[in-house]
């Protein structure tokens, strides 16, 4: 058994969370928090130094790269350390592109310490840990496809609950009009709504998009 400890990185944007994430971790034998990142694509840099086996990982920082893109330029190369997302947020909108990115585990920020300091564990070790209502709401995904969105009506959803019209949004996305109006037709038949005001508050309490 080694004793070399598992060497942290924290990609938040508030000094006041990275401090207590210091705090938390580097009471527990066998972690180490060596670095420290306030933007994602300073984490980006750090974490490729070779250096450090966990990251972990905000989604939302204050402007530039979000923390999926940063996830994403990680886990892509060979031998990349761990990324564990830490973050507030826990809508289809921000756990899905994180995952796809190759996260390896998603928490929420008001997990208890036990379970931060289990998740990073879990995380170095190559296996995944995901807070309770993101496993719930990945289950309910897989047991019902057909009342979940694909990520392009997620986009096409976001931007409408933004107060774009149809034509903003097909510029924005870089679709035509038609297809934006054929993503919507699809969103209201799987939420079981005839407007648009209707299918945002839908998909807002049903947490597949965030508000």
């Amino acid at each position: 058994m080694t004793d070399t400890p598992i060497r942290l990185l924290l990609a938040d944007d508030h000094p006041i969370v990275r401090a207590g994430l210091r705090a938390v971790l580097e009471t527990e034998p066998g972690l180490a928090v060596v670095a420290e990142a306030a933007t994602a694509a300073q984490a980006v840099d750090r974490a490729l130094r070779g250096d450090i086996d966990v990251v972990l990982m905000d989604l939302r920082f204050g402007s530039g790269m979000g923390g999926a893109e940063a996830t994403a330029r990680i886990t892509a190369r060979p031998d990349a350390p761990r990324v564990l997302v830490v973050t507030t947020y826990d809508s289809d909108a921000d756990t899905l592109p994180a995952i796809e990115a190759g996260a390896t585990g998603y928490l929420l920020k008001d997990a208890p310490p036990e379970d931060l300091v289990a998740a990073v564990r879990t995380a170095a070790a190559g296996r995944t840990t995901l807070a309770p209502t993101v496993a719930d709401r990945l289950l309910h995904r897989l047991r019902s496809p057909a009342t979940t969105l694909t990520r392009r009506e997620t986009d096409v959803l976001l931007l409408v609950a933004d107060g774009l019209s149809n034509q903003a949004i097909a510029r924005r996305l870089h679709l035509t009009e038609g297809t934006v109006k054929s993503h919507l037709v699809r969103v209201f038949g799987k939420l079981g709504v005839d407007s648009r005001t209707a299918a945002v508050a839908t998909a807002t309490d049903l947490g597949l998009i965030r508000r």
